[in-house]
């Protein structure tokens, strides 16, 4: 058998009290499933949003299914981790109890922890529970997100101090190469596959997540168009259509919490409501607004004798983008709706 210093060092066995995984070379996992847990219970559970005279509260994660492992092959650092959570709030709002949930179906390894989906809804509907429903969603889940981030940057650090075995020299005290301590290199797992440079964590230095106030305006307008509602209705939702008028690239799923993107990616959200011929809601954003800031739009379509007649209202638009925001709804939306199909404008 070969000695310390001589041959290939990745199959060398040597002279040290446990006598395993020479060198890192082989394989070894550590179950994380229970410390994620009790992690995300901690960080999850009781969670506050406040911001700007609005206060919400994680009160039970109604659902925490899935598994965490931390690998060690060759050296490298591999974690994978799959969660499918479910948290339950409440708030208050104009004197007014609001309850709602927030699902993650899929935080994993795979994503970015600012691609992970959180979907926001509330039990009821009214003036409250809508105020209350998209306060969280542009506010609330950018810091759950924040506490997701926390999770996994602690998952690395914590389970990478055993997974990574001393060798010999660190043992016996002999000197060891520099180890640069501030990275760890790991390799996500899926089709994405990336290699990810991380901070490693080993002290909490989160700076606060407290916001700063962001005024905001709500824009109305009405519209008259020349054909039905059920033709305009189609502009505003067909495919095909949506891309002749804003003449570049088109996403969109048209149903409940689809999401679509327009005018190249430049706007982009979700369906939050479709009534056929008469009314669409959207969470929407511009690509310049603050990150993460998005917008309710609410199209309510009228049928006239002679024309159908158009109800904009857009809350929540930052206020120093108010004008932009009116005049491209009238550019980029109406005028190029009437230009590409024909409906016609009233001098009235």
């Amino acid at each position: 058998m070969a000695k310390w210093g001589e041959g290939d060092p990745r199959w060398i066995v040597e002279e040290r009290p446990d006598a395993t995984n020479v060198n890192n070379w082989h394989w070894t996992e550590k179950n994380a499933t229970p410390w994620s847990k009790d992690k995300l219970k901690a960080l999850l559970d009781g969670f506050v949003i406040a911001e700007a005279g609005l206060e919400c509260t994680v009160t039970k994660i109604d659902k925490l299914d899935g598994e965490a492992t931390a690998n060690n092959r060759k050296g490298k650092l591999i974690f994978f981790y799959e969660w499918n959570i479910v948290l339950l709030w409440k708030g208050r709002c104009n004197d007014e109890e609001v309850t709602g949930k927030v699902s993650i179906p899929n935080l994993s390894e795979e994503n970015d922890v600012d691609e992970v989906e959180l979907t926001v809804s509330v039990d009821s509907s009214n003036p409250a529970s809508e105020k209350l429903k998209l306060f969280m969603y542009n506010i609330g889940r950018e810091k759950l997100r924040k506490q997701l981030d926390t999770y996994i940057r602690q998952l690395k650090a914590d389970f990478a101090k055993g997974l990574i075995l001393p060798k010999k020299d660190e043992l016996n005290g002999g000197e060891t190469a520099p180890v640069k301590k501030d990275k760890e290199t790991v390799y996500a797992s899926g089709f994405n596959k990336k290699k990810l440079d991380l901070e490693t964590v080993t002290s909490d230095t989160t700076k606060p997540t407290g916001g700063v106030k962001l005024d905001v305006k709500t824009l109305k307008t009405t519209e008259k168009f020349q054909c039905r509602a059920n033709e305009l209705f189609d502009a505003l939702t067909r495919e095909d259509m949506v891309t002749a008028f804003t003449r570049g690239y088109v996403k969109q799923e048209l149903y409940k919490g689809g999401d679509f993107v327009y005018f190249g990616g430049n706007i982009s959200g979700k369906f939050e409501d479709i009534v056929p011929n008469q009314k669409l809601v959207q969470t929407w954003r511009y690509k310049q607004w603050p990150s993460g800031h998005y917008s309710t739009v609410t199209i309510e379509l009228d049928e006239k004798e002679d024309h159908t007649e158009l109800k904009l209202t857009q809350t929540m638009i930052p206020a120093a983008e108010y004008e932009m925001t009116r005049q491209n709804w009238q550019r980029y939306y109406w005028d190029s709706i009437r230009s590409a199909f024909g409906f016609g404008s009233f001098l009235y």
